[in-house]
């Protein structure tokens, strides 16, 4: 009988860990970590893929499996080897346009996570406000995403009145380096490392560390390479972590990435070797509680084509990656949108700094968000989470950049959402919920202070 549809190329088993999978999973960039599946150009084939921890963080009503959690790795199906339809792999030199035709949860595992870390475990963009590790749980009905009413230690735990549609995308996708990008990549992470607080005026606004994450073996998984090995030990210490977005893609966390999308990929090594991973339900633009995402497991039906030497013709030598937006995205007719200049909560001029403006945006939109019964916690792992846009309003008015927030109105619960705008003499009436509910939460043990927003009413 003729077999119609998708061929699965990586399967996942939720109930097994990475290396436990029949194609085990890496979480490293590597060159030679070899390739587990192969795909012809144009042929339509389904990866499946844990969610960025592995498994590690847990739909338990606990913060403490965050608490711990090294967020310095992201688990990634792959690598695929990617052939023409003669049978010849993309070539370095090559573009390799990878198309998203379908995507979504993995059917009987419909739930994610939305988390901060701790900030002594790396923290997040507002660990100096939000310094202990949270969690909050969601569960999928078709498009829109929940959190369920539910009790902890006697204490309501919930997201109450907030219900919307997803857009679900892949945190990352990319190709692996070439060995000559991969040294770029390890230079100048530990430059950035080793003398970044001492030079990074940023530093002083933004405090998650470490500013890089190096090769190490602590963690190291490496797919079909054993451990233990002599070419594992050689690997490990030199294969790059799979956080950041770089060249070759990688964990770009683009919203809008969605089915119908396009992404061109530079090819460094022979087959281009792709991966993917780091599913998202939804997400707000930023990310900005790191673990920001309604991070879950999930699949991709992709399509591949390779336009040979498309570097050279449509690339600069080492990148950056083009994108098409696919056709699909929510669509909101009221936004409550918050600004951001770049001046710090301690009142110090930045010069067009886009970055401290956007985090000023951001907690201008928690603390209005407060005012009608949200703790800060829940704001800002809400706005993490649900589809908002942010956007850099302005670049060109010196001193100050502009960035600003949008919260689509809809995503309350319509019956209170009336008057959330301000009024005349009067404290905005809207989206009100009880104040017991709130996020799942560990104790802050470090002492590091905490930063206050000035403009901030409580």
């Amino acid at each position: 009988m003729a077999f119609y549809g998708p061929r699965l190329v990586v399967p996942i088993d939720v109930k097994k860990k990475p290396w436990e999978q029949k194609l085990p999973l890496h979480n490293r960039w590597h060159p030679d970590i070899p390739p587990v599946a192969e795909v012809a150009a144009g042929e339509v084939f389904r990866v499946e893929m844990v969610d960025f921890s592995g498994g590690g963080i847990t739909k338990e009503y606990t913060a403490e499996d965050i608490k711990y959690f090294d967020p310095s790795i992201a688990h990634l199906s792959g690598p695929i080897r990617i052939l023409d339809t003669n049978g010849i792999p993309a070539q370095r030199g090559d573009l390799l346009v990878v198309e998203i035709c379908n995507l979504g949860p993995l059917p009987g595992d419909e739930w994610g996570f939305t988390a901060t870390f701790d900030r002594e475990n790396g923290g997040c963009v507002l660990t100096d406000h939000f310094p202990s590790a949270t969690k909050a749980i969601w569960y999928f009905k078709g498009i829109y995403a929940y959190s369920p009413h539910y009790q902890v230690k006697s204490q309501p735990v919930s997201f109450s009145r907030v219900r919307f549609p997803g857009l679900t995308h892949p945190g990352l996708v990319g190709t692996a380096p070439s060995m000559e990008l991969l040294n770029i990549w390890n230079e100048r992470e530990r430059e950035l490392k080793e003398n970044g607080l001492k030079s990074m005026k940023l530093c002083e606004v933004l405090h998650q560390r470490p500013l890089a994450n190096l090769p190490s073996k602590k963690g190291c998984v490496l797919g079909g390479i054993k451990e233990g090995t002599p070419e594992w030990e050689k690997i490990a210490m030199e294969a790059a972590r799979t956080i950041p977005g770089r060249e070759n893609g990688g964990n770009c966390d683009i919203k809008n990435l969605s089915s119908g999308s396009k992404i061109y990929l530079p090819v460094f090594v022979e087959g281009a070797n792709l991966s993917t991973g780091d599913m998202h339900f939804s997400q707000g633009d930023g990310e900005i509680s790191l673990c920001g995402a309604i991070e879950m497991s999930g699949f991709l039906e992709l399509k591949c084509e390779i336009i040979r030497g498309g570097m050279k013709e449509y690339l600069t030598p080492m990148g950056p990656t083009p994108l098409h937006i696919g056709p699909i995205e929510p669509r909101f007719s009221e936004l409550l949108v918050f600004e951001g200049i770049s001046v710090d909560e301690s009142g110090k001029q930045h010069y067009l700094y886009a970055t401290v403006a956007y985090k000023l945006a951001v907690l201008n939109a928690i603390d209005y968000l407060s005012k009608f019964g949200y703790s800060k916690e829940q704001s800002y792992l809400l706005l993490s989470r649900c589809p908002c846009e942010g956007r850099i309003s302005g670049i060109v008015d010196s001193p100050n950049a502009v960035a600003t927030l949008a919260i689509p109105t809809a995503i309350f619960d319509q019956i209170t959402i009336s008057g959330y705008c301000p009024k005349e003499n009067k404290v905005p009436v809207g989206p009100r919920i009880v104040r017991k509910p709130d996020v799942l939460k560990c104790t802050y043990d470090g002492n590091l202070p905490t930063t206050r927003n000035p403009s901030s009413a409580t």
